[in-house]
């Protein structure tokens, strides 16, 4: 399930650089003293309440909120469903925003777990990318933990994994049951064949909380 995980967007590398921390706004001045700030995610299924680690992933969370605020989520949806196998209770739910290039904001620094000491645990919420520096709106979380998105030094080839930025603190039951829904959408490329959710779950806002 890693090759080609969360592969969706090319063009996303040639979407105008990739931004640095001190390229992004400040988005996240005044937040609690933890630096986790949580973010409502609303669908048509229920909620998500999610926890940013603001201090571990500064640049990820940036971006991310950057989205958030702008209200670019809205309307978007969580589109695919990779459940492991041999353990369909598990695996991940990936959404963003649909393939509108104007929505976008160019792609940003990767953050490794090795950089951030973040791990791909249950509940975990983490960018989906291409190669490293490509993200941008899309995003995953994790049902069920999942070490082999950790980045891996001693593997071969494209070793970073993937940056994980925050945690569901509350609706995992809602993670649970969008993993489960039918996957029989067309697939976007070979590697999310019968992973596609038909209907798409809707994303209908997503806010910061207090």
């Amino acid at each position: 399930m890693a090759d080609g995980l969360i592969a969706r967007r090319t063009l996303l590398a040639r979407a105008g650089g990739v931004l640095a921390a001190s390229a992004l706004p400040a988005l996240a001045r005044a937040q609690a003293p933890d630096d986790r700030i949580r973010v409502l995610i609303s669908t048509d299924k229920g909620d998500i309440l999610a926890a940013l680690d603001l201090r571990k992933a500064p640049i990820t969370c940036a971006n991310f909120l950057r989205y958030v605020d702008a209200a670019r989520y809205d309307g978007s949806s969580f589109y695919r469903a990779s459940r492991a196998p041999g353990a369909p209770d598990t695996g991940l739910i990936e959404g963003g925003i649909d393939d509108d290039a104007r929505k976008l904001y160019p792609p940003i620094a990767h953050e490794s777990t090795t950089t951030t000491g973040l791990k791909h645990l249950d509940g975990t919420l983490s960018m989906a990318r291409d190669a490293p520096g490509t993200a941008a709106s899309d995003f995953f979380v994790c049902v069920g933990p999942a070490a082999y998105l950790d980045a891996n030094p001693s593997a071969p080839g494209d070793n970073l994994g993937y940056a994980a930025f925050g945690q569901v603190i509350s609706g995992m039951e809602v993670a649970r049951a969008i993993l489960a829904l039918p996957t029989t959408g067309a697939a976007r490329n070979p590697a999310m064949q019968g992973q596609m959710i038909d209907p798409p779950v809707r994303i209908l806002s997503m806010r910061r909380q207090g």
